[in-house]
């Protein structure tokens, strides 16, 4: 008996020394999740974008991590799919040490907040304005959509004066039928009645629509002189390229927001583009091309420059804001300790934040949800897309709209 349990005394303490040595010796690591969408409508833009943010990845873990703490990037492809997005949240939420949820779009980032907070986790969107009216744990990737129209705005209102007109424009509005299509206009709208504009009653399309015509047609016989293009590329090319086909782009001026023309739709549109002006919050064209920290990366982990996209550039700087985050929690909390709560407290320290120009400094504090506050406006001129102002700072459209 006594040779039994000496047997079984053994076992257990060579179980507890394995278990003992293999946690010891385990890899400091932890998460980022992306619900991306690789395949639907914005696939476009979010693989790139995703590219970017996973080669930087690649980049810090090459170096030994965050003071000796490795990144794991999970990417998930939701196809743009609410349903799809919180059950994906809900298989992955458990991930040891997951810091940062982004949610690709709007409507998903609606549904999976509330989530977020129960668990208090932390999480990323594109540019719902209703997170900065109400400040809980979801972060923009940088001005809110309706702010960022709001200076679109202003530059149309510019433009109108240089031009020697008279009055105000009228401006029209269509994009999708979707959350993001009406988000830019819950303040938005109360902003154009600020300046005075004419503002048409606004066209939604479903997402992957082919044709356009009927909604130009109905802004155009309506008097507009300026129509804002929604949608992610390559829609609002095929938006603007439908309004070429009508001849529309020879009298009316037209506007994209963030996601309008990037190497994507110039790359097969350019003609039809010439001229469109896009206001965005991080480098596009020939500023993204020639901006090295963005260019060497791309050149190291994907070669030629020929299928290069600006939108790479916007997922490093969601890597440098989480590696500063990861930095700042680490130092609070250590790794052993370290929990969702502290990156989402970490965040909001990181005012400032420089992101080697892709995009202006990180507005996050305690009162703010914003990646930036400021754009830049460029214009699509002889199949490049050029810059026409500096940055300048968005106006406040969150704040005139009752959420």
């Amino acid at each position: 008996m006594g040779k039994r349990l000496g047997i079984l005394f053994t076992m257990v303490v060579v179980i507890c020394l394995s278990l003992t040595m293999s946690t010891f010796g385990a890899e400091k690591e932890v998460a980022y999740l992306s619900l991306a969408d690789y395949t639907g409508p914005i696939a476009g833009l979010n693989v790139p974008a995703d590219m970017g943010l996973e080669d930087f990845i690649k980049e810090v873990n090459a170096k030994g991590g965050v003071d000796g703490v490795k990144i794991k990037f999970i990417g998930i492809d939701t196809r743009y799919d609410v349903a799809r997005a919180v059950s994906a949240y809900k298989r992955y939420r458990r991930t040891p040490r997951l810091l940062m949820v982004n949610s690709i779009s709007t409507g998903i980032g609606k549904a999976v907040a509330r989530l977020i907070e129960r668990d208090k986790k932390a999480q990323l969107v594109p540019g719902d304005g209703e997170f900065q009216a109400h400040i809980g744990r979801t972060f923009l990737w940088g001005p809110a959509y309706q702010d960022a129209f709001a200076a679109t705005l202003d530059w149309i209102m510019d433009d109108w004066k240089k031009k020697g007109k008279s009055g105000t424009p009228v401006v029209g509005y269509l994009s999708w039928d979707n959350p993001y299509g009406r988000e830019h206009l819950r303040g938005g709208k109360e902003y154009a009645e600020k300046l005075g504009i004419k503002f048409l009653p606004p066209e939604f399309f479903p997402p992957g629509t082919l044709k356009h015509d009927v909604y130009l047609t109905r802004l155009a016989k309506a008097g507009a002189d300026y129509i804002h293009a929604g949608g992610v590329d390559p829609t609002p090319t095929n938006v603007i390229r439908d309004g070429h086909a009508l001849g529309l782009t020879k009298t009316i001026q037209f506007t994209t927001d963030y996601w309008g023309p990037t190497a994507l739709g110039i790359g097969v549109h350019a003609e039809a583009l010439e001229g469109t002006v896009i206001t965005s919050f991080y480098e596009r064209g020939e500023d993204a091309r020639n901006n090295p920290f963005v260019t060497d990366q791309w050149k190291k982990y994907r070669g030629s420059m020929d299928k290069f996209n600006e939108v790479y550039g916007m997922g490093m700087s969601w890597g440098m804001t989480y590696v500063a985050g990861l930095k700042k929690a680490l130092k609070t909390t250590g790794y052993d300790n370290l929990k969702a709560n502290h990156m989402y407290k970490a965040y909001q320290e990181l005012t400032g934040l420089k992101k080697h120009d892709i995009q202006g400094p990180c507005a996050y504090s305690p009162k703010s949800r914003l990646g930036s506050k400021v754009v830049k406006i460029y214009r699509v001129k002889d199949g490049k897309i050029v810059p026409i102002t500096g940055w300048r700072e968005v106006p406040n459209a969150v704040g005139l709209h009752t959420f």
